[in-house]
């Protein structure tokens, strides 16, 4: 039995291999006599020279883009341009059946919103076969990195009675009929009798959860799926998405963000070494896109020097209170180019005040901190000052902010009136206000949406172009 080799495997193979056997997608078929083979091991075809005149009819027919075929044969020295080998075919074998005319992954340029529509084929595409593949290989290394750091992996609820962000846009997990919905003596739903016993939900996050083991383990992180029932369709949210989140106990703020920088550069440059010939054709076609937009649009950073960027620059630690300073003096705040002005200490920093700080003042990537308490959620750790938080934002260049974290509040009386403050039930936090009242100690961590690090990485612009599929509002296809 001939050996079975990967398309990747046969574009690196020395010496020149007798007898090979292939198995891939037809990606174009040309004279009758040329397939360009792919496998999904790398963005780059085969090519397959069929000997077209022993080849029957019948199966020439049947070679069309997107057929599954198998294919037997030598492995040569290839006589074209543009590749240096070539199979010589000796046996091919159609597997399955393939309506050429119907197949909606012809080889032409697609919008992305028909790709969208498409997502079970969009794979089959360079651009998606090269964004899946640098979304496998992240992942990858962020399991790798913590491991390698000694942490612990943890898997927390998916379904949950709390609220992590305290924001309210959850989806609600229930048993209960929709007729008929039993109802309390003042009217309202009677959660005792669901499922759980209790108002339960998708969560938004695992950090809570995280926290008690980090109380035990030390150092832990999750990555796993969370929702926002958020009704936005923007190209920068997702209602169901993937979160990493690390918590480690005895670190400060400070090496919160020294363990954030270290994390991504880590995934990043694990990532760019792993993936040239994906990231180079991300590059290109990035390229291309920008060539239809405006000067003014136009990215001042390719792909790679952007990647570059990150990995090669030390992240500028900035207080937000300088940030507004900077910002309220700044030319596009003064010149009214901003769509949101800063005119005052407290204000939320969005997108553009955030590329401002990376692109055009400090040039690097940013770490913000100690936040004003009200625009940030109650476990963080409140300063001296009484108006500040011990929050951490990383920001990087063309996306504003990728990761956020904080040391949290380990005192108990602390988080306590924070919780009173904002209505917070204690009740429904008993389990974690305990974390505070056995053990307590300064521990922080910190929360990076997978999909933003795999839009940074690939340089696309929507994030539902690199989640396989996307779950939006009114939009929940495959």
């Amino acid at each position: 039995m001939k050996k079975q080799f990967k398309v990747v495997e046969l574009l690196t193979s020395t010496p020149l291999l007798s007898e090979v056997k292939v198995n891939g997608w037809v990606r174009t078929f040309r004279n009758n006599q040329f397939i360009a083979l792919n496998d999904g091991s790398t963005i780059n075809n085969i090519q397959c020279v069929v000997d077209f005149e022993n080849t029957s009819e019948e199966i020439l027919k049947r070679i069309t883009t997107g057929a599954a075929v198998s294919l037997t044969g030598t492995l040569a020295e290839s006589k074209g341009a543009g590749q240096k080998v070539e199979v010589q075919v000796a046996t091919i074998e159609i597997l399955g059946d393939s309506d050429a005319e119907k197949y909606p992954m012809q080889p032409k340029k697609h919008s992305l919103e028909f790709l969208r529509e498409n997502a079970h084929l969009r794979i089959r595409t360079n651009a998606f076969g090269a964004i899946m593949r640098v979304r496998s290989t992240l992942a990858f290394a962020v399991h790798q990195y913590f491991q390698e750091k000694g942490f612990f992996y943890v898997n927390t609820p998916i379904v949950t009675g709390s609220d992590a962000e305290g924001a309210g846009e959850m989806f609600k997990v229930t048993a209960l009929p929709f007729d008929n919905t039993p109802r309390t003596e003042e009217g309202k739903v009677n959660y005792k009798e669901d499922f759980f016993g209790k108002e339960t939900n998708l969560t938004v996050s695992g950090q809570l959860e995280a926290e008690t083991y980090a109380m035990a383990l030390g150092q832990v992180y999750t990555f796993g799926p969370t929702f926002r029932a958020e009704n936005s369709n923007t190209s920068r949210h997702l209602a169901e998405f993937w979160m990493i989140e690390p918590e480690v106990a005895f670190n400060d703020l400070a090496a919160n963000m020294d363990l954030a920088e270290d994390f991504i550069k880590y995934v990043i440059n694990y990532t760019v070494n792993k993936h040239q010939d994906d990231l180079k054709f991300l590059e290109q076609r990035l390229i291309d896109e920008e060539k239809n937009k405006p000067q003014a649009e136009r990215s001042e950073m390719s792909l790679l020097e952007k990647l570059n960027f990150v990995l090669e620059n030390n992240f500028k630690r900035v207080s937000y209170t300088e940030a507004i300073d900077i910002l309220r003096d700044s030319t596009p705040n003064k010149k009214k180019k901003f769509q949101y002005l800063i005119e005052e200490w407290g204000a939320d920093l969005q997108s553009e005040h955030e590329r401002f700080l990376v692109e055009k003042h400090f040039k690097c990537p940013v770490i913000l901190f100690d936040y004003p308490a009200k625009i940030k959620a109650f476990y963080m750790r409140l300063n001296e000052d009484g108006k500040t938080v011990r929050a951490m934002d990383i920001l990087f260049p063309g996306i504003g902010e990728i990761v956020g974290g904080s040391q949290r509040e380990e005192r108990y009386d602390v988080l306590i009136e924070k919780m009173k403050a904002l209505g917070i039930d204690e009740k429904e936090l008993w389990w974690y206000l305990d974390t505070r009242r056995f053990g307590t100690a300064v521990h922080s961590g910190f929360g990076l949406g997978f999909e933003r690090l795999v839009l940074f990485v690939t340089g696309m612009t929507n994030i539902r172009d690199v989640i396989p599929f996307p779950r939006t509002p009114q939009n929940a296809e495959f």
